[in-house]
């Protein structure tokens, strides 16, 4: 399979993802590149998005429109959810999920979050890339990319960027 299942995630400089509510008002007041600071570019290697249902329930409130409805998208949950505009819900646990969506689509499958998903993920090998834009603040609490207990993974740098105050850097995960 030539289409990779990818992280593409901004975290604080102290490894938080949103504050503990889910908040992530702090990441609309950083200098960037003046531009997307590359998410246009990488949302065209998308064929696929998956997501858990906290991460989709914040999403939600970020903007009238779903910003991933040209996309399919999965959100996982643990219960049965009613059925929603723009995303299939699915209890399909991640290790038959995500294999099958890599085989349905010649595109890359982005990982948004939240921080089980990404848990679930990596506990069972499933990722191949992590993209993560380090933000230049300090939150000092909030929901972490990497829960405890996530499993110990190796991964190789394959690149940085700097837009503006944000680095970003991408790591390929090591089996």
């Amino acid at each position: 399979m030539s289409n990779k299942v990818v992280l593409y995630i901004a975290m604080s400089l102290d490894g938080y993802i949103a504050r503990k509510d889910g908040s992530v008002d702090w990441l609309f007041d950083v200098e960037g590149d003046g531009g997307d600071n590359g998410y246009a570019a990488f949302y065209q290697t998308i064929g696929t998005v998956v997501m858990g249902r906290t991460t989709y329930e914040d999403v939600l409130k970020l903007s009238e429109d779903f910003p991933y409805a040209d996309r399919p998208t999965y959100v996982l949950s643990r219960s049965e959810q009613p059925p929603a505009p723009h995303v299939q819900f699915t209890t399909e646990p991640v290790e038959s999920l995500i294999p099958r969506l890599q085989q349905a689509s010649d595109a890359d499958l982005w990982i948004v979050g939240g921080g089980q998903l990404v848990q679930a993920v990596m506990e069972k090998r499933l990722l191949h890339e992590i993209e993560v834009a380090i933000i230049p603040k300090i939150l000092g609490e909030g929901i972490p990319l990497f829960p405890e207990g996530i499993v110990p993974s190796n991964l190789k740098m394959m690149g940085t960027q700097t837009l503006g105050q944000i680095i970003s850097i991408r790591y390929q995960v090591q089996v």
